[in-house]
């Protein structure tokens, strides 16, 4: 798919320095998203994945002290002159820890946070709350407390929280860390639904590639507070896979197994991202 051709996230030489810290966490990065584009950020623990997001809804520079350096317009807007308050409007951010923003009495009433506190009417609310329910699956959950829902139900209530606020970009940090495969794979799958249903960019931050390589086009990596990659997800895993192994993101197994193959001249072509493409370029294969 071709990227989109609005630009809803640009950053120019985007730098910051925690307060106290010896060195920048993200430095010099230069970045450009367009509308219902789905991206995986990752790399390394510590390389500035977490800073980068801080700075798209706005808490990095209002919430953590520092130094900061650059430009970033996200949604048309100034992240530095802009309050948290508009920024959420055009920014949910999911944690990757899902009790951390599930705090109301039951599922609804979580939901319902968000618009409420944007001053809606009633019918309004109710309308938000009734879509956002409807499209993550979460309304047969609406009567239970936080604390009896499992992992993946816990993620999809927090992205009904967020898609209740009406944002045009999601950002999801680490959704899959906390869940078991078979779950983690229906919170990818919800999010590409979202996108394609709702017309939303979706930034997914993950140092394990596997349950995310089917559903995102894009691949930003990132160390030592630097954009290291950025470009087709098939591509970059082709022609930059010995990077991404020494930096110790976890690559699809699928691609390694490809890689350890095509060196030892059993197979040919570009390294697939998810078992589905290896099985249709093998088919080839035995065609050709």
């Amino acid at each position: 798919m071709s990227r989109a051709s609005r630009e809803i996230i640009v950053a120019r030489n985007l730098g910051f320095k925690y307060a106290g810290a010896k060195k920048p966490a993200i430095q010099e990065i230069d970045l450009s998203i367009g509308e219902k584009e789905f991206i995986l950020l990752t790399g390394p623990s510590g390389c500035g994945k977490t800073s980068l997001c801080r700075c798209l809804n706005g808490l990095i520079p209002n919430f953590y002290q520092g130094e900061w350096t650059g430009e970033l317009m996200v949604g048309g807007l100034d992240v530095t002159t802009q309050p948290t308050s508009e920024l959420s409007r055009e920014v949910g951010y999911v944690f990757q820890n899902p009790e951390n923003q599930l705090f109301a009495l039951n599922v609804e009433k979580d939901i319902a946070f968000g618009p409420e506190n944007l001053g809606l009417t009633r019918g309004e609310i109710r309308a938000r709350v009734d879509e956002a329910m409807r499209v993550t699956s979460t309304g047969p959950l609406k009567e239970l407390a936080p604390y009896e829902l499992s992992g993946g139900q816990q993620q999809r209530v927090a992205l009904a929280g967020v898609l209740a606020m009406k944002p045009n970009i999601i950002v999801l940090d680490e959704p899959t860390s906390f869940l078991d495969p078979r779950t983690a794979e229906e919170v990818m799958q919800a999010a590409d639904n979202l996108r394609k249903e709702l017309g939303l960019t979706i930034l997914v931050v993950e140092h394990r590639l596997d349950l995310v390589a089917r559903y995102a086009e894009r691949i930003v990596v990132m160390d030592a507070g630097r954009i290291v990659a950025d470009g087709n997800l098939e591509q970059i895993l082709d022609e930059k896979f010995d990077t991404l192994e020494a930096l110790g993101v976890g690559v699809p197994r699928v691609s390694l197994l490809w890689s350890m193959l095509r060196t030892d001249g059993l197979v040919k072509g570009r390294v697939p991202t998810h078992v589905e493409d290896a099985a249709s370029a093998l088919s080839s294969m035995m065609t050709d």
